[in-house]
């Protein structure tokens, strides 16, 4: 029975050095699947270290703003650190951000600040200087209820932050080129 003792742990080794593959063989092995449509016609991430989009300030914002009193709505297009007034309401923007287009979920957002008007006629309010800040933050365009600028007259939302990042393509026009095959006389 001395013999007994090495078989089996013999017998043990071999059944242990069959566990230190890594996985089936190549037969049995599932080929990789294939990259996701969307995965293909996404920009891949730049490299670490290369330059990460537009710089801040050539970025511009589209914003739009709504006088609720007359249901008049209008664009207004911002850089970086620059302000606009239209009536009784002065917008500013301090920054515009998007997602990569590499990233997932895609998100445009800009940190804005409004103020409007107080006193009883614009033209103390122009000589006084009496402004309240009725909103400074975050807006964002897919998810607009997360923060809203909270006023009875004025709302400011984003429509678009234009801004680039290394790897994307310009975008294609919208009306096509007239094709020179189809100027055949009749």
């Amino acid at each position: 029975m001395r013999c007994a003792a090495p078989i089996s742990v013999l017998l043990a080794l071999t059944l242990l050095a069959g566990c230190n593959e890594k996985g089936p063989p190549d037969a049995e092995r599932e080929a990789p699947a294939p990259p996701s449509p969307t995965a293909s016609a996404r920009p891949q991430q730049p490299a670490q270290g290369a330059e990460q989009g537009t710089p801040l300030k050539d970025r511009v914002a589209t914003l739009g703003l709504l006088n609720k009193r007359n249901n008049l709505s209008q664009d207004i297009e911002l850089k970086p650190g620059e302000s606009k007034r239209v009536g009784d309401v002065i917008v500013r923007l301090a920054s515009c951000e998007r997602t990569p287009p590499w990233e997932e979920p895609e998100e445009t957002g800009a940190f804005v600040q409004v103020l409007v008007a107080q006193g009883r006629n614009n033209a103390d309010t122009n000589a006084n200087g009496n402004w309240e800040k009725i909103f400074s933050g975050w807006l964002f365009k897919n998810s607009p209820s997360v923060n809203v600028v909270e006023h009875p007259i004025y709302d400011v939302w984003v429509k678009n932050c234009a801004m680039r990042f290394p790897g994307e393509e310009a975008a294609p026009s919208d009306d096509p080129s007239p094709d020179a095959s189809d100027n055949s006389a009749a």
